[in-house]
């Protein structure tokens, strides 16, 4: 794809951006005294960065590549995926925001397990750490997976090596800098990724010839649908809806930063410009995917490369420098993100409830370690595991299907009870487990059937229970709000 010298460039480049990002984290590491400023920023972080954290965790390698790629392949039907993560995003800026907020500031919580378990009881922490561990591990060996890729393809790194570049890189930079370092340093990733998309598409356009010649290019093709939003079967929309879209409730790297918010107004504000910025993102990037069929005329393009291939044909060579680094800016800030979500769970779920001395030099330390962890599980996934996103949709469907509805019922209805909860939870993990196994029976994506049967179950064993217990709601100090 390059030329020898242009690859040694970019190697150049790119080592020296992943030791830039090190030594930031390095000199955040002096300001990271206490458990809260390691896991959730201190609770101290203004609107901006906060807003571009959003930004940079919502429009990942995922979104970027997979978005392109399906604008390429299918056409304009895949805003689709957009717009569910923007429904769900809307609905969590009405209602769950705020809400959160004032729970986190109440109980001083760090992880969804600090609220399942404070809702149903200390039984509850270990579902919902099973849930987000898949899910986080696989996602973030996904990222080792797509950085090697762009070092493969780029300066010709083998994929393995690749791996192990990321997985060192990505470590000690979220080891010593914890959550402080990595919204900063969404910040920084937030801007360069935005910024280039959307040059990305206005230069793209441009090159095309404006959005007409796009169409009279379709038209020619006999392709004209895939310039419409209705070029989708409901069944996929549907789909999109309840995993892509029900996915952003559960999201424990999204409870983090409302969590990290230096005040409630903020935490609001911020998600607010944050979904828009991100609807936006996803909409150009796949249209930048429709205009590179349609109206650069790049056929017979491997859809997973059609990033590579766009920017190769509207650019020159220094440009393209900059576009590999709004690239890996976008997987890196989605990357620790997940990394950062994952180790959290591991030292604030499973470690803390068994210490008896809680100071935060040992909370710290055991928050390290947990990165370290996750990194040598997610290392391992991406190294044995060649159907990592089958992994990675595994997780998300255990955790729209075992935490959505109790979560949701947790925080909304004061009658779900404690063993009403936790048992929802196991019904929904495993059932979307031994879906995903058995090969999606009669077609049904996994969600769809255990989301139902834990909505179900405690809704039925709340319902049925005879043993009053507490308002924890009620409680909690939020049954008016």
């Amino acid at each position: 794809m390059y030329s020898e010298q242009e690859r040694m460039i970019l190697g150049i480049i790119v080592i020296s951006y992943f030791l830039f990002l090190f030594v930031v984290s390095l000199l955040i590491n002096r300001s990271i005294k206490t458990y809260d400023d390691y896991n959730v920023a201190g609770r101290s972080v203004s609107i901006f960065p906060l807003i571009l954290t959003f930004v940079g965790t919502a429009i990942g390698g995922a979104t970027l590549l997979g978005y392109m790629a399906n604008g390429y392949s299918f056409g304009q039907g895949e805003q689709w995926l957009n717009l569910g993560t923007l429904f769900a995003g809307v609905l969590i800026a009405f209602f769950l925001v705020k809400r959160l907020r004032q729970l986190g500031e109440k109980y001083n919580m760090v992880t969804i397990g600090d609220f399942t378990a404070l809702r149903f009881g200390e039984g509850a922490r270990i579902p919902t750490v099973i849930s987000i561990l898949v899910a986080y591990c696989a996602i973030t060996g996904m990222q080792f997976v797509a950085i090697a890729t762009i070092l493969n393809l780029t300066i010709g790194l083998s994929m393995t090596t690749g791996i192990v570049i990321s997985w060192i890189l990505l470590t000690l930079k979220t080891y010593f800098g914890g959550m402080k370092s990595v919204i900063w340093q969404d910040a920084f990733h937030g801007t360069i990724q935005t910024v280039g998309i959307f040059i990305l598409f206005v230069v793209v356009i441009i090159v095309s010839g404006g959005w007409s010649n796009i169409q009279e290019n379709a038209a020619l093709s006999n392709a004209g649908n895939n310039l419409s939003l209705f070029n989708i079967s409901k069944a996929e929309v549907f789909i999109y809806l309840f995993t892509i879209g029900a996915y952003q409730f559960v999201r424990q790297d999204l409870w983090q930063r409302f969590w990290a918010a230096k005040d409630s107004k903020t935490a609001v504000k911020g998600y607010w410009y944050s979904i828009i910025v991100a609807f936006l993102t996803g909409a150009v990037v796949i249209v930048i995917g429709v205009a590179g069929r349609f109206g650069l005329n790049l056929e017979n393009v491997n859809p997973t490369l059609i990033y590579y291939e766009v920017i190769g044909h509207v650019f020159p060579y220094s440009m393209i420098i900059v576009m590999v680094i709004a690239l890996l800016a976008t997987v890196i800030s989605t990357a620790d993100s997940f990394f950062m979500a994952g180790a959290s769970s591991i030292v604030n779920d499973v470690i803390k409830p068994r210490l008896r001395n809680k100071d935060d030099k040992k909370l710290l330390f055991y928050s390290r370690i947990s990165v370290l962890i996750v990194s040598i599980l997610a290392l391992l996934l991406s190294l044995y595991i060649p159907e990592l996103v089958n992994l990675w949709v595994t997780g998300t469907a255990m955790l729209v299907s075992g935490l959505l509805a109790p979560v949701l019922l947790g925080l909304f209805w004061k009658k779900a009870t404690r063993k009403a909860g936790v048992t929802s939870m196991w019904v929904g993990l495993l059932i979307a487990v031994i879906w995903q196994i058995a090969g999606h029976p009669f077609g049904l994506h996994p969600v769809f059937i255990g989301l139902p049967l834990s909505l179900i179950t405690i809704v039925t064993i709340s319902l049925l229970s005879t043993q009053p217990e507490k308002n924890i709601i009620t409680n909690m100090g939020l049954s008016e709000k």
